[in-house]
């Protein structure tokens, strides 16, 4: 009788790279699951096997891009509210397709906090504004017994003026460096000293 095949968390990791780096050299629109096998020299069967559709592979890709946010958000922290500011810019610049992918509500089947087996999980947006809310708060967590209106009133500052910069709204004489840096101004001033 033939041993069924198994696949290691290394696969799985060396997949979601390859997926990722697809979506950031060709947007998610072109991804393909023949491709990123290929990319991992493996087969689709494998693909299928660890994430089970298409749809999930790219839900996981969402996951490790937000574990990615967060730790580029967690590295600036000590920096203060500016330095948490640029590098929430500087990862979305960098990562357009999985930014706007992290960001646009449409993975489905992936509910808030709830992994694939129903257990609860932290989850990946409050995740990555942890050190956020750490910096204008003191908190040390993000849940419902936090005040997170100030948080959440800098992140829609920041993440609007980041989505508007990617959907290239602007006219193109607009400087967007310094429309950013005028963002940042103006949380700073609300919050001086953070």
């Amino acid at each position: 009788m033939a041993r069924p095949i198994t696949h290691d968390a290394n696969l799985r990791s060396r997949l979601i790279e390859v997926a990722s780096a697809m979506i950031d050299r060709d947007g998610p629109e072109r991804f393909s699951v023949r491709e990123v096998a290929g990319g991992a020299e493996t087969s689709t069967s494998a693909v299928y096997s660890l994430f089970g559709s298409k749809a999930d592979l790219i839900t996981a890709v969402v996951a490790d891009s937000f574990a990615s946010f967060a730790l580029a958000q967690r590295e600036a922290e000590p920096r203060g509210l500016r330095a948490l500011g640029e590098a929430y810019r500087a990862w979305a610049l960098q990562h357009p397709d999985r930014y706007r992918l992290m960001f646009s509500g449409a993975i489905a089947g992936a509910p808030h906090g709830v992994a694939g087996g129903g257990d609860p999980e932290p989850d990946p947006e409050l995740d990555a504004l942890l050190p956020l809310a750490r910096t204008l708060t003191g908190a040390d967590r993000v849940d419902e017994g936090v005040d997170l209106r100030s948080t959440l009133a800098v992140w829609a500052q920041v993440h609007g003026a980041v989505s508007l910069e990617l959907a290239g709204v602007a006219p193109p004489w607009i400087d967007t460096d310094a429309v950013y840096a005028t963002v940042l101004d103006a949380i700073a001033a609300v919050h001086p000293g953070r």
